[in-house]
């Protein structure tokens, strides 16, 4: 089989993953899937599984030798997506286990805030999708186990209970426009049906919260499935013992450059004091309104530094984040690639209402802090990395964009641009930098702690505090996501391994002079694991990943 049968079975593999998982289809710009949910039940979940395994099977039997430089990095990164697929749900058993597995589809965003077809088209595609959600709504009670870790109950809670008052106070303003009267009152009455279905959701994850009280174990994933993660999904093999040894050289890394920078700026101070006075100086207007100021300045500084090409059009919005969304402090979403010439919006969360005054106050980021965040997902980080894998050669890169690859692009563009000379060495800024870095080399050890070592949650906590510099809201909300997200190791991580890349792939070619070289071929592949990036750069059998 050659290169000809190789692009057959891609358009083949796609029409068929598009079709058992139709809310990705649609998130990608495929709007004939709009509406749709994917089924749920003991035997769609089994048919998944064996399609993934028979998917597997035949991509594997394509020679590598019969197919050109791009359709063998296309064949590796599929085998990876569907490895990665296979380990979370027969091996990790998250549909049963977390419900990090049932965010994306039950998510309406794509309806309400991307204006991809007339209003009316929108509201028609969200009906459907909303007909859909109470057979969902009890699927996904089904088949989550009743004993649930808390946090893991209060993550499911936080990010899926507030999709009742959602559908309910929020919907029908974005529709109220539309002049069709049968088309309002199907609203009222589906999204009603919609809104009861999710506060029963969110009863049940209150109720397992409830339960789980006094529980705080039974998330970790334990040596073996934690090491078969980070294969089957980013390519990484390891040993733990050599991947927490590079962590713990990562955060000493930072935490001597945060000493030398609270040195220059405030050498009165302790490092937490240090970092409590760069934290303390909040963004005017609010963090939204600062993060729409920055933006401009961070795409300039890009160009004129020629630190990486910026494609043709694209443009990234900031909102507030929607409350049933705010269980992450910043994120963006990021059209996808048949949907590319709509906005992203980088969203910024307030303070939960219900913590104290003084832990409101706290969570708000510093100017400084959010410059970096505002790096991270817009300028050079998530958005422009998106410009860059929709425009991908490789329709695989275009869609299937990896967790390592995203968030280690993303972290490594926070110290690009300190190392290219923005900020001119201001040492408050730098602080911001650190900030950021060291929030995410605690989530890389805490994850291997918690999965691995027996840490307990109040370690985590104190670790984020204490080394991460996070506020006690920040780092009780960062414990938490180590219990449902492992993964999260891939900020640093994928940093590492790129920052390796980078330094052996410039060295023969002028050294820093090639960064811009560098960038544009790492980002013009889509989003592998960084690991098959390197190999298809560097050659087969290079060595030294971090």
């Amino acid at each position: 089989m050659g290169r000809s049968d190789w692009s057959r079975f891609v358009t083949s593999f796609l029409g068929e993953y598009f079709d058992l998982n139709p809310t990705f289809a649609a998130n990608a710009g495929r709007h004939e899937y709009d509406g749709r949910l994917p089924d749920w039940s003991e035997d769609g979940l089994r048919r998944k599984i064996a399609w993934l395994r028979e998917q597997r099977r035949a991509g594997a039997a394509f020679d590598p030798e019969a197919l050109d430089s791009q359709q063998r990095l296309e064949r590796e990164h599929l085998l990876a997506q569907v490895d990665g697929e296979l380990f979370w749900i027969a091996e990790a058993e998250i549909p049963w286990r977390n419900p990090l597995f049932y965010l994306l589809p039950f998510d309406p965003a794509n309806y309400l805030t991307r204006n991809y077809s007339p209003l009316e088209d929108r509201l028609r595609a969200f009906l459907s999708y909303a007909r859909e959600l109470p057979r969902a709504a009890r699927q996904l009670q089904e088949n989550l186990r009743p004993d649930l870790p808390r946090t893991i109950a209060q993550f499911g809670r936080a990010a899926l209970g507030g999709l009742g008052d959602y559908f309910e106070k929020d919907v029908p303003p974005v529709f109220a426009s539309v002049a069709d009267p049968a088309l309002q009152a199907e609203l009222r009455e589906v999204g009603g049906r919609a809104a009861a279905a999710m506060r029963e959701v969110d009863a049940w994850f209150a109720k397992r919260e409830e339960d789980a009280a006094e529980r705080e174990d039974g998330f970790a994933l334990g040596r073996d499935l934690y090491t078969r993660m980070l294969y089957e999904s980013e390519r990484v093999d390891l040993p733990l013992a050599t991947l927490e040894a590079a962590g713990r050289r990562e955060l000493e890394r930072n935490l001597a450059a945060l000493r030398e920078a609270c040195a220059a700026y405030a050498p009165e101070l302790s490092l937490a004091a240090c970092v409590e006075r760069v934290q303390a100086d909040k963004p005017a207007g609010g963090p939204v309104d600062a993060a729409r100021r920055q933006l401009a300045g961070l795409r300039r500084f890009i160009e004129e530094r020629e630190l990486v090409s910026i494609p043709g059009g694209g443009q990234a919005l900031i909102e507030e984040a929607p409350p049933y969304q705010r269980w992450n402090s910043a994120f963006i979403d990021i059209p996808g690639p048949y949907d590319g010439h709509l906005p992203a919006i980088y969203y910024i969360a307030p303070p939960d209402p219900s913590w104290s005054a003084a832990e409101r106050e706290a969570y708000v980021p510093g100017e400084a802090d959010l410059l970096f965040v505002s790096i991270h997902e817009v300028w050079p980080g998530h958005f422009l990395q998106f410009l860059h894998s929709n425009r991908s050669a490789s329709e695989i890169g275009r869609l299937f964009v990896g967790y390592g690859y995203a968030e280690g692009w993303a972290h490594y563009s926070e110290e690009l641009m300190w190392e290219s000379g923005f900020c001119d060495g201001d040492p408050r800024l730098r602080i911001g930098q650190l900030q950021n870095a060291l929030l995410r080399n605690v989530r890389y050890l805490v994850s291997i702690g918690l999965h691995t070592g027996g840490m307990t949650l109040a370690e985590a906590e104190r670790m984020f505090r204490e080394l991460g510099f996070q506020d006690p809201a920040n780092a009780r909300q960062q414990a938490a996501r180590g219990t449902f997200d492992p993964a999260y190791l891939n900020y640093t991580l994928g940093k590492l391994i790129l920052r390796k890349l980078r330094d052996d792939w410039t060295a023969p070619r002028g050294g820093r002079a090639a960064w811009r070289d560098f960038h544009d071929r790492f980002l013009e592949v889509g989003g592998p694991p960084i690991p098959l990036v390197r190999e298809h750069l560097l050659g087969p059998g290079s060595p030294g990943l971090l």
